[in-house]
């Protein structure tokens, strides 16, 4: 392996420990390090036997996200071959699967898949080793024949389909089908941000969120030039106005402010397009003007000294928070939802939302670019989940997120700032949080100046990444900028730092530095060592074998088995995937054992070494190739073709974008 940075070889044993570390290569024992390797073009290096050869490649049109090598096909073929598909025999019809019965499909011979089960078991891969998590369980498997653990069963055949709706019965905040319809059709009300936004003169609207903005955005960039704190509170927040138009603050002939009438003349024609009252999915009986929460009246949560698990995007799922929970995370917070998915009812997106009943203190988080939809989001939300809070992102880096104005683009913009926290926070008596870093471009940090304002706004707690969004995940997090914020904030707001807690030491640190700090979010390093969590709590350096972390893997099979399902079509290959992405990052951590130095630093690079056993050292690969082999030692062989290539290339160690 190469450090860029130096340009020189990561595996050079003369040097001394001191040495290494500071070119941020991490000082594993001498015995233990490979010879360079012998190297051709930009084969990759690999801990097995393998070579590295069938990493995907990013830069061409493999799909390389998706694991599968496809070739251009015209829609026509595409057509076929999934007609093809759905005809063919490993596509039986899923209640025939389930319960073993060809006349228990409702469409009968109008069935678009097929009913030859005796063709399907023909062809269908062989049991994976182990028994089925639903039968484990004293249940009876959803999957029926389809079940990779068939062979297990206690109970081969018969379910009724409408027992299928309660095999995830031990998961929380599942989609309700009625309300996902009434979200597809629009007719979902939202009474009390509706009545929020008309009450702090907040039009609803892509268009008219921007109108409000502007004025106030340019005198607050002026302020920020010069260094001044934006005097938001001083100044009420208006809409523009175009030619022609009046005050908003200017009564009516019927006594109302235009606001008032204007939202109300949207509520009447929407009932208009939409039908009747009665026709149409409501939050709420009636729209009333909804009284502004003070903190005091809030349910609030203690987060000082509770282990904090990031919301990680991709490999947070749920599955992963049960392996963290099991060793010893306290708060646990769902992957980054996007509110227009949300809004839209889009299954894949409210799946983030699933919580466990291992997860005491669960909170989900929601990612949106204006305060009219991040407000609905959140009262849609809190109608119809289980989450002890919710947690608004104003940090995430991803280009696809901040093109759209959401995620770190709202720190450029503190006066939408202030309405999607005011809006929100005032509709929910549950605590609200959110999660910022320090500014958008490096040297410009602003997010100290308003820590305080965002507890006056409705936040109960702020998390702080200690970078900026220009730095991503590069350099060490700025814990000095966060002890600042935690100097600024007011003694009843929740302030948690977040960047590089890799060890007990890391944390213990951190929480010395800053004394009135609640706590430490933990993100990267968890999903590098997920027992950090019993590291600190136990305050000692695990040196965990491979038998152990396998172990850990074993339960990450199992759980996502339960959760995506254990059926070949696909829910075994989800796991495999989420899995493999997993991996990706694990394979940086460095056995203590094997350090000269210890503990070991979120930024070292690791050489290329051998482990203490033949498990360890294959663990330690960086080659996607082996990633696939351990996958192959928990789920069976790999799709004919298949490949992978990790969606966060974490191999890069600066372009993780998780959190």
């Amino acid at each position: 392996m190469v450090d860029e940075t130096a340009g020189e070889s990561v595996s050079a044993p003369h040097r001394s420990a001191e040495e290494l570390v500071a070119k941020a290569i991490a000082p594993v024992k001498p015995e233990y390090l490979r010879p360079p390797p012998v190297r051709s073009g930009d084969t990759r290096r690999s801990g097995g036997d393998n070579t590295g050869d069938e990493v995907s490649k990013d830069k061409t049109g493999d799909s390389a996200g998706s694991g599968l090598v496809k070739e251009k096909r015209s829609k026509r073929q595409q057509k076929k071959e999934r007609q093809q598909q759905i005809k063919s025999a490993a596509n039986v019809c899923a209640q025939v699967g389930r319960t073993g019965n060809v006349d228990s499909c409702p469409f009968g011979s109008n069935c678009r898949f097929n009913h030859d089960l005796e063709a399907y078991l023909a062809q269908k891969p062989a049991d994976l080793e182990g028994t089925c998590p639903f039968d484990s369980e004293e249940k009876i498997c959803p999957y029926g024949v389809t079940c990779r653990f068939f062979g297990t069963h206690k109970k081969n055949l018969i379910r009724e389909s409408q027992d299928l709706q309660r095999r995830k019965s031990h998961e929380i905040n599942n989609l309700d089908k009625d309300l996902q319809k009434s979200l597809w059709k629009g007719k979902v009300k939202f009474p009390k941000a509706e009545a929020q936004l008309k009450l702090l003169g907040l039009k609803s609207g892509k268009k008219a969120s921007l109108e409000t903005e502007v004025e106030q955005e340019e005198i607050n960039e002026e302020c920020v030039e010069d260094g001044d704190k934006p005097e938001e509170e001083s100044r009420p927040l208006k809409r523009s106005k175009s030619e022609g138009d009046t005050d908003c603050t200017n009564e009516t002939s019927n006594g109302k402010s235009c606001v008032e009438e204007e939202c109300e003349n949207e509520i009447a024609e929407d009932k208009v397009e939409n039908g009747s009252p009665k026709d149409n999915l409501k939050l709420s009986s009636k729209v009333e003007i909804i009284p502004e929460l003070h903190l005091r009246e809030k349910k609030l949560i203690d987060f000082r000294g509770k282990l904090y698990l990031a919301p990680l995007t991709t490999v947070g799922n749920l599955p992963f928070r049960r392996v963290c929970k099991g060793f010893g995370a306290d708060v646990t917070c769902g992957e980054m939802a996007m509110c227009t998915n949300l809004l839209q009812g889009q299954a894949s997106e409210w799946a983030l939302l699933r919580r466990h009943p291992s997860e005491d203190l669960f909170g989900a988080q929601i990612c949106g670019a204006y305060p009219d939809t991040i407000t609905r989001t959140v009262e849609l939300v809190d109608s119809n989940c289980s989450v002890d809070f919710i947690d608004i992102n104003m940090g995430c880096p991803i280009d696809v997120v901040v093109n759209r104005g959401a995620g770190s683009a709202l720190l450029t913009k503190p006066t939408r700032m202030k309405s999607v926290i005011k809006a929100a926070s005032g509709i929910i008596d549950r605590p609200l949080t959110v999660k910022v870093r320090m500014g958008f471009f490096e040297g410009r940090n602003r997010i100290d100046s308003l820590v305080a304002d965002m507890y006056n706004w409705g936040a109960s707690a702020l998390t702080v990444h200690g970078r900026s969004r220009q730095q991503r995940y590069s350099k060490h997090a700025d814990w000095d900028y966060i002890s600042k914020c935690v100097d600024n904030a007011p003694q009843e707001l929740n302030v948690i730092g977040n960047g590089d807690v890799f060890s007990y030491c890391d944390w213990n640190n951190h929480m010395s530095q800053c004394p009135k700090l609640s706590t430490c979010m933990i993100a990267r390093g968890a999903l590098m060592k997920p027992w950090l969590f019993t590291e600190i709590k136990e305050q000692r350096h695990w040196d965990i074998t491979s038998g152990e972390r396998f172990n850990i893997l074993k339960d990450f099979v199992r759980f996502g088995l339960e959760h995506w399902g254990s059926d070949n079509k696909g829910c075994v290959e989800t796991t495999r995937h989420f899995l493999l992405e997993w991996l990706s990052h694990t394979h940086r951590y460095i056995p203590v054992g094997l350090l000269d130095v210890v503990p070991q630093c979120l930024n070292w690079r690791p050489p290329s070494y051998y482990g203490r056993d033949d498990l360890e050292t294959l663990m330690a690969s960086d080659s996607a190739a082996d990633w696939v082999r351990i996958s192959e030692m928990l789920l069976g062989k790999v799709p004919e073709g298949f490949t992978f290539a990790p969606k966060h290339k974490s191999n890069a160690y600066d372009r993780a974008e998780n959190g």
